[in-house]
């Protein structure tokens, strides 16, 4: 298994060093499909997207210098016959899934059959989460009212075990104190990891390592 969990993106060299590492080669010479599905739920997500795609919002993330770019948008691919887009997925280097509302981004996953691929994918290619990206690896996930989905449908996928709680400090989100995340933290069952935008975990199998050149703190369960 190779994850880059982060909470904005490639926001540092400490973080596109971990990325290098786990490809197992230079960005330029990776291929990458981008996954915009969970900003749909966002209100104003479309041109959210469009900004994400071209660099002019955030951190580095779709526009790092790889060799191809593509993207996988999970809410056609249940219309789409799988020899269209299987073979693509299983070819890449890097699946970048963007951020967004967790719960529609997992409804998704299920729904397009990317969560049954995900762990005989995960040996060869890097998931490199952002925000909710991110947190539907883990088995917390956040969700927005910006869908119609079952309320009982799932947040997360539950590959990992701890949380995440990306975003600690930003000024989009002045909830997001350490003293509001570590009251967070007290009531789920699992250890977690409160992350601001220069902070990552890199997961290798069963390593967890936090890559910083910001801010964290670990809460244990």
């Amino acid at each position: 298994m190779k994850l880059l969990l982060t909470s904005a993106g490639i926001s540092n060299i400490s973080i596109r060093n971990a990325l290098v590492d786990l490809l197992g080669k230079p960005i330029e010479e990776a291929s990458a499909l981008f996954v915009p599905t969970a900003i749909h739920a966002i209100a104003g997500g479309g041109e959210i997207l469009r900004k994400v795609i071209c660099g002019s919002l955030g951190d580095p993330f779709c526009e790092l210098g790889w060799k191809s770019l593509g993207i996988l948008e999970l809410t056609a691919l249940p219309s789409l016959r799988k020899e269209h887009w299987v073979p693509m997925l299983q070819n890449t280097d890097a699946l970048l899934v963007g951020g967004g509302d967790c719960q529609y981004l997992c409804y998704w996953m299920q729904e397009s059959g990317l969560a049954d691929l995900l762990p005989f994918m995960l040996h060869k290619t890097v998931y490199v989460g952002l925000s909710a990206g991110s947190m539907v690896m883990t088995p917390f996930g956040t969700t927005y009212d910006g869908h119609k989905l079952p309320a009982k449908s799932d947040n997360s996928l539950k590959i990992v075990d701890f949380a995440i709680h990306p975003h600690m400090d930003h000024e989009w989100f002045p909830e997001n104190t350490m003293e509001n995340l570590e009251k967070l933290a007290a009531t789920i069952p699992m250890h977690s990891y409160a992350i601001d935008d220069q902070t990552a975990i890199k997961v290798t199998d069963e390593a967890v390592e936090v890559i910083s050149e910001g801010n964290w703190k670990m809460f244990t369960s």
